[in-house]
């Protein structure tokens, strides 16, 4: 029989009232479980035991906190400028560099997997703060809850189904698996599927323990990144020195070595020779903060830092921290200081773009690679320089060219 069948008569047995189920749950909870027992049959057919089934999903209700979280999008977008200054400071970079020296697996992780030990530590900071600020969110309650909302039901039922392969296996218990509300875990936050694929037991006890053993919870990163193709003995990016009148439409555009772009004018900004490594490496170029802010040509492991978080503030911020930790010193060009733009202006410049024939993908106040590659055609072909970079002005200028379109 239907297992709400035997939750109403349980609830009945129990003398409840009809606001309140068996489970816990009230009436106005009926959307979550409506998707509990469509997603209960689904595991079933799937090959769960009944029993794991039972001990895991019973009693199971929606986490407000999650629902809350999800649905909250900022009113002012954050500049890449503040999001950098945010994360790389002086305090993060004292604590890494220091961390070089004090885990005794960082030898056989990076002879095992290639990432070197700054890249992870750098993804320890920013994802759990060194392990300090791992998430207390019951990750199963937290996926049940995302999935049941429905706006990434597809992903979160698979990292559900992944929590309960976990558990199948008696690896982990429930009570461990702990995280951030969007069902991230551990030290170096993976996700449930991330750790079936890319878990593993670096400190050599035979348990994979992302959350109590920092030897695992780095293992496991190196493992991530080495699945997305890290490239042994490159680095991740350098900054780049624009000669006057650089063409910054060719921004995120061409993959080319640094002696191309050495000829469109892109030169390292530190003047030292590339490596012979990184000299054969294609490389895309940016300037996140537009031209009055600094440029950066990316090589391959940009990218592998993105399989992560895929995010440009976040592989920038990761970078940077890195070459700190490594001893590198601040950047040639200071970071501008922006200011945000609202969702309002946001969703005006897509608006205006589309207006004026230049496609910016989906108005959603996301201000993508399209919405950016849309913009310097428009600033192009209006003999402004074409960096794509959307300020408080160039809104302006959009909604006005609209408005005479």
């Amino acid at each position: 029989m239907d297992r709400r069948f035997f939750l109403t008569i349980a609830a009945a047995l129990a003398g409840s009232n009809a606001a309140v189920a068996a489970d816990g749950m009230t009436s106005s909870d009926a959307w979550f479980t409506d998707w509990l027992d469509s997603f209960y049959g689904r595991a079933l057919v799937a090959g769960f035991k009944r029993s794991l089934l039972d001990s895991e999903l019973k009693g199971l209700s929606p986490d407000p906190r999650v629902t809350a979280l999800d649905a909250r999008q900022p009113e002012f977008a954050r500049p890449v400028s503040d999001y950098v200054r945010g994360v790389v400071t002086a305090d993060r970079i004292t604590i890494g560099r220091s961390k070089r020296q004090t885990i005794g697996a960082f030898p056989k992780i990076e002879q095992t997997y290639g990432a070197p030990r700054e890249i992870l530590i750098a993804i320890w900071a920013m994802e759990s703060g060194f392990g300090a600020l791992q998430g207390d969110f019951d990750v199963v309650r937290s996926l049940a809850t995302l999935a049941a909302a429905g706006r990434r039901r597809g992903w979160a039922e698979d990292q559900l189904f992944a929590c309960l392969r976990i558990l199948a296996t008696g690896e982990v218990t429930r009570n461990r698996l702990r995280g951030s509300w969007a069902g991230a875990m551990g030290q170096t936050q993976l996700l449930p599927s991330t750790f079936l694929t890319a878990g593993v037991d670096g400190d050599g006890d035979g348990r994979r323990d992302i959350w109590g053993s920092a030897a695992d919870a780095l293992a496991s990163a190196a493992n991530l990144l080495a699945k997305g193709g890290w490239r042994r003995g490159e680095g991740w990016a350098r900054e780049a020195m624009l000669r006057p009148g650089f063409d910054y439409s060719l921004s995120e555009g061409p993959k080319e070595t640094p002696s191309w772009w050495a000829g469109q004018g892109a030169k390292r900004a530190d003047g030292l020779a590339w490596t012979v490594a990184d000299a054969a490496a294609p490389c895309v170029l940016i300037a996140p903060s537009g031209a009055g802010g600094p440029a950066f040509l990316l090589l391959p492991n940009h990218f592998v830092i993105r399989t992560y978080n895929n995010s440009v503030a976040y592989a920038l911020s990761v970078g940077f921290l890195a070459d700190r930790f490594a001893g590198g010193g601040p950047l040639h060009t200071a970071w501008p200081h922006e200011t945000p733009l609202s969702l309002t202006e946001r969703l005006d410049a897509q608006t205006a773009l589309a207006k004026l024939g230049y496609n910016p993908g989906q108005a959603d106040g996301v201000v993508g690679l399209a919405t950016r590659q849309a913009l310097r055609a428009w600033q192009k072909s209006q003999g402004l320089t074409a960096d794509g970079y959307l300020s408080p002005e160039m809104v302006r200028r959009l909604k006005s060219a609209a408005q005479r379109a």
